[in-house]
């Protein structure tokens, strides 16, 4: 199987739309404190960036969160394999997601959160691919809506390879 990575969307526009961001959610927790929760691995990248630019209370956490194994389309079943390490009975909780796809493993993910007593918890998401949802979740932030396209770069892998690209690309298969 071979295949070409071409750039969707670049370096320059991941930078102002993660300041833009920033300010919608400081706009939003003005003055309150947060806990942002960073969904392993494909969070790391855009979080990092995401919190730089934040100047409000915060902690950060990470969830380790599956639906897919090695393919390029969820299973389906979603499993913690690692949940937070802070308690977040009456915390206002910001999920940091690199893409929403199906949706199944964010809506598991807050509703997990929620019974665990969290006061509130917010999405915000680099990507939103909506011709993909299998369920009813929407991000409060949003970076950008793209098509259905399988994508890399900027934290997001094909088989855990290419996060380290600076850019979003679409993995296009050869014929």
């Amino acid at each position: 199987m071979s295949y070409t990575i071409e750039k969707m969307i670049l370096r320059e526009e991941i930078e102002k739309k993660i300041k833009d961001l920033a300010k919608e959610i400081q706009r939003d927790f003005k003055d309150q404190e947060i806990i942002c929760i960073g969904l392993l691995k494909g969070s790391v990248l855009f979080m990092s960036d995401l919190i730089k630019e934040l100047d409000i209370p915060l902690s950060i956490d990470f969830m380790s969160v599956s639906s897919y194994g090695s393919g390029t389309s969820t299973t389906g079943v979603v499993k913690i394999l690692k949940d937070t390490d802070f308690d977040v009975k009456d915390k206002k909780l910001l999920i940091i997601e690199d893409i929403i796809d199906s949706g199944l493993t964010l809506k598991y993910v807050k509703e997990f959160l929620m019974s665990k007593g969290a006061q509130s918890v917010n999405i915000c998401t680099l990507l939103d691919k909506p011709d993909r949802r299998k369920v009813d979740i929407k991000s409060d932030y949003t970076g950008f809506i793209i098509p259905d396209e399988f994508v890399v770069g900027y934290g997001l892998d094909f088989d855990q390879k290419y996060r380290n690209l600076p850019y979003i690309g679409k993995v296009v298969m050869d014929k």
